[in-house]
């Protein structure tokens, strides 16, 4: 039974794609901030261990990579924060939520890729998720589009020092989850897609043999991005 560690599994995207690797015969360590929503989700499923917290903890990074045990097959650093809502002009950033967007979305995912490198099975794949807001300059968007710039160059040089392994950033194109809404406060975001259509995408690259670099979820299922 393959192993992996899936961070920010309590909703959205973490949670539609850890359902489905459950499905598939997967085992799981999960982790999101809110205790009470990660138990509602995961704890009577077999299989899977959740455990809460934040990522930008270093015992609580410890603790994920130690309940997974060796070898582990996958890691999804999925779990991130968007940073003020509403998106304020970089001019107007407050420096001290950029270093929070950035603690999270950034230092946090390769700190836990360091702490799992030694215990990954030959050939595993690190999935980092990102979005098109690191390559697109919205207004509004450059504390959560830098970061999230950043850590797709962090994914690239680690693809490339890490020929072993697999290592992909992956976007997964507008999605209708919370984080959403909080980044478009007020708007009507029912006309986006649920993040489970986003899921096909990522199982493409967990259980296929694509490079390592960055892919489009939505192109990879076939559905237009």
């Amino acid at each position: 039974m393959p192993t992996a560690i899936v961070t920010g599994a309590s909703r959205g995207l973490g949670l539609a794609l850890g359902r489905a690797l459950v499905g598939r015969g997967w085992r799981l360590v999960v982790d999101a901030r809110g205790a009470g929503a990660l138990e509602r989700e995961w704890s009577e499923t077999p299989g899977v261990t959740a455990l809460p917290g934040n990522i930008a903890d270093v015992a609580h990074r410890s603790a994920l990579v130690a309940a997974a045990g060796a070898p582990i097959d996958l890691l999804v650093n999925n779990a991130s924060v968007l940073g003020p809502s509403p998106q304020p002009l970089l001019a107007d950033y407050p420096l001290d939520e950029l270093r929070r967007v950035y603690e999270v979305n950034v230092v946090a995912p390769l700190a836990l890729a360091q702490s799992a490198l030694p215990h990954l099975a030959p050939g595993a794949r690190i999935v980092n998720i990102t979005s098109d807001a690191a390559v697109e300059p919205y207004e509004g968007w450059g504390g959560y589009g830098s970061s999230k710039a950043a850590l797709e160059q962090l994914t690239a040089i680690l693809g490339a020092e890490r020929p072993d392994l697999r290592v992909y950033s992956v976007d997964p194109g507008d999605m209708r989850t919370r984080m959403q809404q909080e980044a478009f406060p007020g708007d009507d975001i029912s006309d986006r897609p649920p993040p489970e259509e986003s899921v096909p995408g990522l199982l493409d690259l967990i259980e296929g043999n694509r490079p390592s670099g960055r892919y489009r979820a939505r192109e990879l299922a076939g559905v237009p991005a």
